[in-house]
């Protein structure tokens, strides 16, 4: 392993999250440019996720989870919840607001929540298309299950299986189980790639892994990675950028003009308002 990268916590919605993209190491993996863990957390009953509603440009939000349920509600009048297994796609392009909160069953019933949520930066030439949202079942992903490993392609191409979500460039994502002394060779199917291990005691190449970190993996090799414990892992990566990005809060874009014109359309509320979740927002940050 070429590169191993600790996470950094952070607060989202009242759940601790582990952010370990973008960071110095790593600024981006393929055409992920953020990468989020979330959980694992046991809500008491009356607690939940509160992701206000909050703006993106210029990228796609991807959603998986292996435990829980969130409600998504974006300014295109999408409402749609997802469970283990599901992706949730949504697409920012010229600009979307949306808001994450815990549906009112499981918020009512206390709950666990346990997923992965990244950002995929768009090609220049896609930037500034229209928004949208898209909803993919558990059902609907291919899965393969061999020797122990269960696989699941949440988004573009691997180990000869390809997902029905859209995708805009060369991607690779897959959500990854293992029972214990399970092996999984990793082919250098993509040009970037990188391995997220959620929990679980895991080896790379004979290797320790230690859980909640990212291993970014060498260029053209083939890794074996092998369970020692139950592991749930994610892979992802792709085509690398096809040129620099900023980012700045949730907005993302080749031109740092283009930043500063959706802070100003998120102040004057040009991105418009979530049907059923326009009481609140969060507001543009200071720095």
């Amino acid at each position: 392993m070429t590169l191993l990268i600790a996470p950094r916590t952070h607060d989202l919605g009242g759940l601790q999250v582990r952010r370990v993209v973008p960071t110095l190491q790593a600024r981006s993996v393929g055409p992920f440019v953020f990468v989020d863990h979330m959980g694992p957390v046991l809500f008491e009953p009356g607690r939940g996720i509160d992701v206000r509603p909050h703006p993106h440009i210029g990228l796609a939000t991807v959603t998986y989870l292996w435990a829980g349920a969130l409600r998504h509600r974006d300014t295109l009048g999408s409402v749609q919840d997802i469970l283990p297994g599901d992706v949730n796609w949504m697409t920012a392009g010229r600009g979307i607001a949306h808001s994450e909160r815990t549906p009112p069953e499981p918020r009512a019933a206390g709950h666990a929540i346990h997923g992965m949520q990244t950002w995929v930066a768009l090609p220049r030439p896609d930037e500034e298309i229209a928004p949208s949202f898209h909803h993919h079942a558990a059902s609907s992903l291919p899965m393969r299950e061999h020797a122990g490993a269960s696989l699941r392609v949440i988004a573009g191409r691997g180990f000869g299986l390809e997902s029905p979500v859209q995708v805009f460039t060369d991607t690779f994502n897959v959500a990854v189980d293992l029972v214990p002394n399970a092996e999984l060779s990793i082919a250098a199917e993509a040009v970037e790639r990188a391995l997220y291990v959620l929990e679980g005691q895991a080896q790379l190449d004979g290797a320790d892994i230690p859980e909640k970190h990212l291993v970014v993996l060498d260029h053209g090799t083939r890794h074996v990675l092998r369970a020692r414990t139950p592991v749930k892992a994610m892979l992802f990566g792709g085509e690398p950028l096809d040129a620099p990005r900023h980012m700045w809060w949730n907005f993302v874009s080749s031109s740092k003009q283009r930043i500063e014109q959706a802070k100003r359309d998120w102040d004057s509320g040009a991105f418009g308002l979530i049907p059923g979740d326009d009481v609140e927002r969060i507001p543009l940050p200071e720095h």
